[in-house]
């Protein structure tokens, strides 16, 4: 991670800032309103952070490990050691994110409600400095839960449907979506000539697809397993036949039936 900067390691897991970051943090000074502007932000990526531990925390609890948090301009990434295979424990880790986001806010709203923050001067100041925070965790909630890839929303989406249509479909599915909201969101941003909001969206296409290919990798590699039936033997099948995969490491020879009529090879 020649690109990041460790800020230490928490619960066993390594943490780090992407160079990047320095960027968010400069726009904060130099156009959003300098100093509390940039409190603000630092603020809003500690919630992120807290949003990462909630994914890596449910992990450990299916027995999957967290290689790293790292918090990037547009948000964290946390970098299990193996995704989840099982439907429910995807949801569980899906959800812990958002979750965590939903108790800040909470946490937040009954502060301002009991009027904690109220009088005048720097507790007016800290009363809106935690509406703003208030503000960033509801959209962090709602932004992450749009059911589509690389969201939050887009996981548990294909939790859900995972076990009506298989993984592969499932993903297929919450990675469309998922591109498909990244161009209309980019065509939107572009018209208004947001340009950090074109690169949000871009990054969502992008990662989209890479999630979408990650899927169909490991189908493969599962399929090449089974194919060679836990052995690095190769079967040779005799001149007018083939092997046929009757699954679960299962293989038959079947003879291979030409129709002269079409000249097509086909077997049974």
């Amino acid at each position: 991670m020649q690109s990041s900067w460790k800020l230490g390691r928490l619960a066993g897991i390594d943490v780090y800032l992407h160079s990047t970051f320095m960027l968010i943090l400069a726009y904060a000074g130099l156009v959003l309103g300098g100093l509390p502007a940039i409190l603000l932000v630092v603020a809003a990526f500690s919630c992120v952070l807290l949003h990462e531990f909630g994914h890596a925390l449910m992990a450990r609890k299916f027995g999957i490990e967290t290689e790293d948090i790292t918090l990037y301009p547009i948000g964290g990434v946390a970098r299990l050691r193996r995704m989840p295979k099982s439907p429910g424990a995807e949801m569980a880790i899906a959800l812990a994110g958002p979750a965590v986001n939903v108790v800040i806010a909470a946490i937040l709203a009954l502060a301002l409600g009991i009027g904690l923050f109220d009088g005048p001067g720097d507790m007016a100041i800290l009363g809106a400095f935690a509406v703003n925070l208030l503000s960033i965790n509801i959209v962090l909630v709602l932004f992450n839960m749009i059911p589509a890839f690389p969201m939050d929303g887009g996981r548990v989406l294909r939790a859900a449907l995972t076990g009506w249509l298989g993984r592969v479909r499932a993903t297929m599915i919450a990675a469309s979506i998922g591109r498909g909201l990244a161009i209309l969101f980019g065509l939107f941003s572009l018209m208004r000539g947001d340009w950090l909001q074109v690169i949000l969206a871009m990054f969502i296409y992008i990662v989209a697809g890479a999630e979408l290919r990650q899927v169909l990798a490991e189908g493969r590699s599962d399929s090449d397993s089974d194919s060679h039936n836990d052995s690095d033997d190769v079967w040779v099948a005799p001149p007018g036949f083939r092997w046929v995969s009757r699954g679960k490491g299962v293989w038959q020879l079947a003879p291979i039936v030409v129709h002269t009529t079409d000249r097509r090879s086909s077997w049974r």
